[in-house]
C-alpha cells in the first residue's frame, strides 16, 4: 500500500510540473500565422509608407489586399516566421527587415495571427516580389493613415451543425441558441485599393497605437 501512495504522489507531482511548465495557448488554435506590417521610406515624397501586396493568383485568397507572412513552421518564433515570410515574399535579404515591435494579434476561426512591426531598408520600388506569391505592391502614405477613418461594416454568420449533431444530447435539442458570429469588417478606399478586413484592421489598430487612442 505504502508503495501505490508513494506512486499516486509521484504521478500527481509530475502532473503538477506539467502544468507549471505549461504555456498557454488559445483553445481551438488549429494553425499559427505571423505578418508583418511593412515601413518603408519614400524618397521621392520625402514620406513613411505602408507597403502592401496584392496576393498571386497562384495561392489562397487571390487578389487580395495583405501584408507579407504566413504559417509558423516547427521550430520557430512567431518573429521568426514574420521576417522569413517578408524576405520569401518581397524576395530581399532578411537583413533587410528590422523589426520594430509587435501589436494585437488576431484568433478567430481556429487560427491565431499575429501582426509585427518592421521598417524595410532599400527602395521598395526595386523590390522584385516572389510571383508565385505576390502580384504587385503598392503604398500608402502613413500620414493619410493617420487622418483617415475606415469605414466599418457589420457582418453576421449563423452557424449550422453538422447532419450527425447529437441535438438529443442538449437542452432544447435542435432549437438550442448556439449565437451567432458577429464580425466588424472594416474597409479603407484609398488610391483605388480595396484593403479589407484583417489587414485593414491590422492597419486601422496600428494607426490607433500611434495616436495614442484606445489601449
Amino acid at each position: 500500500m505504502m508503495v501505490e501512495a508513494k506512486g499516486k504522489e509521484q504521478k500527481m507531482k509530475n502532473y503538477i510540473e506539467r502544468v507549471k511548465n505549461y504555456h498557454p495557448k488559445p483553445l481551438g488554435q488549429e494553425h499559427s500565422y505571423a505578418v508583418l506590417l511593412p515601413l518603408v521610406w519614400d524618397e521621392a515624397s520625402q514620406t513613411w509608407q505602408i507597403l502592401y501586396q496584392i496576393r498571386s493568383k497562384h495561392i489562397s485568397q487571390p487578389g487580395e489586399v495583405s501584408f507579407p507572412g504566413g504559417r509558423v513552421e516547427p521550430g520557430e518564433t512567431f518573429k521568426e516566421a514574420a521576417v522569413r515570410e517578408t524576405s520569401e515574399e518581397l524576395n530581399i535579404p532578411s537583413s533587410q527587415v528590422e523589426v520594430i515591435g509587435e501589436i494585437d494579434y488576431l484568433v478567430n476561426r481556429g487560427r491565431t495571427i499575429r501582426c509585427f512591426v518592421g521598417q524595410l531598408s532599400g527602395e521598395w520600388q526595386s523590390f522584385e516580389p516572389n510571383p508565385d506569391e505576390v502580384q504587385r505592391l503598392f503604398t500608402l502614405p502613413l500620414d493619410q493613415l493617420m487622418t483617415t477613418q475606415p469605414k466599418t461594416y457589420n457582418l453576421t454568420a449563423t452557424p449550422t451543425p453538422a447532419s450527425n449533431f447529437p441535438f438529443e444530447r442538449i437542452p432544447n435539442g435542435s432549437n438550442y441558441n448556439f449565437g451567432k458570429d458577429k464580425r466588424k469588417v472594416l474597409f479603407y478606399d484609398l488610391a483605388g485599393e480595396d484593403l479589407w478586413g484583417i489587414t485593414a484592421q491590422f492597419t486601422a489598430r496600428f494607426i490607433e497605437i500611434l495616436k495614442g487612442d484606445k489601449y
